[in-house]
């Protein structure tokens, strides 16, 4: 099976390794963990996207929150905490496991759980200085109210089959795009 282009580029953008500038030290297989939930998503596709050309919708991910250059470096954990979270709660849900192929679904929640876990060690490390300053946005919340805006979109469209192919290639490209922030903490 061929892959995507943005997948490829993916895998390659963060297949540098560890060595990050912050006290942080991830495990090296965070790097092959997150791999490996490239691959299981892109594995998971069970219908054609040009199926589902109706149900596309543009979720507004929130660029700025990824973007290595305005996201301070002790504030990347937090946003790369959250959007694991967010997306773990996603695939947890009791009609995630109805869409999905369980072996796969399955293998991409530890995969991700055992980042949260690497991701959580850090947070400990940074506490008090992963915190927004007094007048500051903290950049999780738009993280938030983006996949809260995800799981009303599964919820309108009664978590069809097009419904979950479309959040499924969102998420990927969300991960994707977070490559800056896992390249600031040397990933």
């Amino acid at each position: 099976m061929a892959l995507p282009l943005a997948l490829l580029t993916a895998l390659v953008v963060i297949s540098y390794g560890p060595g990050g500038s912050l006290g942080c030290n991830l495990s090296p297989n965070h790097v092959l963990v997150t791999r490996e939930n490239f691959v299981l998503l892109e594995q998971m596709r069970r219908i054609s996207p040009s199926l589902c050309l109706d149900d596309r919708k543009d979720f507004r991910f929130p660029q700025e929150v990824v973007d290595g250059s305005q996201v301070q470096e002790t504030q990347a954990i937090s946003v790369l905490y959250e959007l694991l979270w967010q997306t773990s709660r996603v695939f947890l849900t009791e009609r995630s496991s109805a869409a999905w192929n369980t072996t796969l679904l399955d293998k991409l929640r530890t995969g991700l759980h055992w980042q949260l876990q690497d991701l959580d060690t850090c947070l400990e490390q940074e506490t008090g200085q992963a915190e927004p300053a007094l007048g500051k946005k903290d950049p999780t919340l738009a993280v938030k109210r983006y996949f809260f805006g995800i799981r009303l979109y599964l919820k309108e469209k009664k978590y069809s089959d097009c419904a979950w192919e479309i959040v499924r290639e969102e998420i990927t490209t969300s991960l994707f795009l977070s490559t800056p922030l896992q390249k600031m903490l040397g990933m």
